[in-house]
């Protein structure tokens, strides 16, 4: 034992040594790249996020040699279980695998798998070892939650990026094809590489679906409206009404500006809007712009003034009305209720009721993307917005898709390139690819006094446009949606912020994840939902006693907001009051790319 604790402390004493010089070292290369223009600061400090975690985890090998030979000897024994499978399997002798892939995991579904000996072992070795990698990461002694959290993110993407499904000469599904069509599926997979690296300048993302089904205004974003009002920051859209009478109160949507707002307005069938719309509702929303280099010093406090509050005054010319309703999705959420906070400071009460879905006001728990919120990931992420201006858009939806790196890149890296398969089109993953930028100053500010601070949920703790904020000051009634499987916006963390709320709170779980639980139309009689009157201090005990529903949660919500709609009134048509019409919807703003503004 004497031994083994002079091994760990001279271990310990060389790791300290050698720190300084891997710092200095990793710096001088993320300059010199970053000076030559070979990678995105923000892919760069990711590398370096990577080379720390790895070295965290050799550390633990050096300092806990007992630990490891434990879990060695644990390996050996199913490596053991391997061999003998194999030998029986050789002998014509079918046996029950010894490691066998997740139901949902789609890299090894294919026969080829299974029917060939060889790739049978390859596999089965590959998830024998992969997860003892994962088990020795998570069993880490001595971690606090955050860092083992991102440990295992950066291990997860290691073992993911050494699946034998990526590779051509490893893959038993990608050699059949490969010699049925004689090899014209990696040239076909090399004409996908090339689009994709075409449509993406300067940032690479693997292609998802196929662009070129999808145009916006064309068969996206097609319910019929006008553009009424534009600013440096959005243009406001006014839908043309559908009935014959309207309910008075207007309502104003605030989107994310993360993503586009059509996610609300996708297919006819699909649209949020379009349904809003029919339900006799006068519906406007903002179209965020897609910011550049120029926009780099626009803050939090511009997009509260030049977003909600601008769009509030513009509904009231538009329609003549002085009171209305409003929702915020995401990020847009989170907006709109800092503008409450705002209006409540100053004793103004233009929105009687807000509607929040998937939005997070506390952000002690921020699911997934929590790996990169730390001090060290956020000034690489502020470097490269520093630069730019701005945080390219498609760095962001990249980000996402590592939450879920083999079903959201490595999946279509193996169908693109290497099946030489041309996605699908799917106007959701169109979406999920047609990202917005963000400006400096905003994002900064929001990844930490947000994120990283928590600050939102903190009586006078930030300051809003000249105003100390407090959330419980906001006294209007308010329907929060939260999704059960979402991993962006978790439901138990949207739950603390609704209690962070002074007025009435309604809130509601949905089936489903941050998209479909939230675009669930009726028709499709899908997930259910979840109700309770009461509103308990634990989240748990809020869903224990919940009360289970079939289908959507779209009429459920339409019962609580006429409450609040006020009377019915002639239908409105855009452009007929104060405001003129300027072009028709989807408008200019959302059709600029994340790339355009290069």
């Amino acid at each position: 034992m004497l031994g083994m604790d002079f091994f760990g402390k001279t271990a310990s004493q060389l790791l300290k040594s050698f720190e300084p010089r891997i710092r200095d070292s990793q710096q001088q290369i993320e300059t010199l790249l970053g000076d030559a223009g070979l990678m995105d600061y923000a892919k760069l400090s990711t590398l370096s996020e990577m080379s720390d975690a790895y070295r965290a985890m050799a550390e633990d090998l050096l300092l806990h040699p007992l630990r490891f030979a434990s879990a060695e000897m644990d390996l050996a024994k199913k490596h053991l279980g391997l061999a003998r499978y194999t030998l029986n399997r050789a002998r014509g002798k079918e046996e029950a695998p010894v490691a066998k892939p997740d139901p949902d995991d789609r890299r090894f579904l294919a026969e080829d798998w299974h029917k060939h000996l060889p790739f049978d072992v390859l596999q089965q070795a590959y998830l024998i070892n992969s997860q003892a990698f994962l088990d020795w990461v998570e069993n880490i002694e001595g971690l606090p939650a955050p860092t083992r959290d991102q440990l295992m993110f950066y291990a997860r993407q290691l073992t993911s990026a050494l699946s034998p499904a990526n590779y051509p000469l490893s893959n038993p599904e990608v050699l059949r094809i490969t010699w049925e069509r004689k090899g014209m599926n990696l040239i076909d997979g090399a004409r996908n590489l090339v689009e994709d690296i075409r449509q993406n300048p300067a940032l690479f993302n693997v292609g998802m679906t196929d662009r070129t089904a999808f145009e916006i205004g064309k068969n996206l974003a097609t319910t019929p409206g006008k553009v009424v009002y534009q600013n440096e920051l959005m243009q406001l859209i006014q839908y043309t009404p559908t009935t014959e009478t309207v309910a008075k109160r207007p309502i104003l949507i605030v989107p994310p500006w993360i993503n586009k707002f059509y996610i609300l307005d996708l297919s006819e069938q699909n649209s949020f809007i379009r349904w809003l719309v029919g339900q006799g509702q006068t519906v406007f929303i903002i179209s965020w712009r897609n910011p550049g280099p120029e926009h780099k010093n626009l803050g939090w406090d511009d997009y509260v003034e030049s977003g909600p509050l601008a769009a509030i005054e513009a509904v009231k010319q538009a329609t003549g009305e002085d009171k209305l309703n409003a929702i915020g999705y995401c990020i847009g959420g989170t907006l709109l209720g800092t503008t409450m906070a705002v209006l409540a400071k100053k004793k103004l009460k233009p929105i009687v009721s807000t509607t929040y879905l998937t939005t997070l006001m506390d952000f002690s728990d921020p699911g997934g993307i929590g790996v990169f919120i730390n001090d060290h990931s956020l000034r690489g992420i502020e470097r490269a917005m520093e630069k730019k201006g701005y945080l390219d858009g498609r760095a962001m939806a990249f980000t996402f898709n590592l939450l879920r790196e083999n079903d959201l890149f490595w999946s279509y890296w193996t169908n693109n390139y290497l099946k030489g398969i041309k996605p699908k089109a799917f106007d959701l993953l169109y979406w999920n690819q047609d990202g917005t930028n963000l400006p400096y100053r905003m994002h900064s500010y929001y990844l930490r006094e947000m994120y990283l601070h928590n600050r939102l949920v903190e009586p006078d703790a930030m300051s809003i446009c000249g105003e100390k904020i407090n959330l419980s000051e906001i006294k209007v009634p308010s329907f929060f949606l939260s999704a059960r499987q979402d991993h962006i916006a978790k439901w138990k963390g949207t739950y603390k912020g609704a209690k962070a709320y002074g007025g009435d709170v309604r809130f509601v779980v949905s089936g489903s994840g941050h998209i479909a639980g939230v675009i669930n139309p009726p028709y499709k009689e899908k997930y259910g939902y979840w109700t309770n009157d009461a509103l308990p201090d634990n989240p748990d005990d809020w869903f224990d006693t919940a009360e289970a529903h079939k289908g959507s949660w779209w009429p459920h919500w339409s019962e609580w907001i006429k409450k609040y709609e006020g009377t019915q009134v002639p239908a409105r048509l855009p452009g007929e009051k104060e405001l003129k019409v300027i072009e028709d919807a989807p408008g200019s703003y959302v059709k600029v790319k994340a790339g355009d503004v290069i």
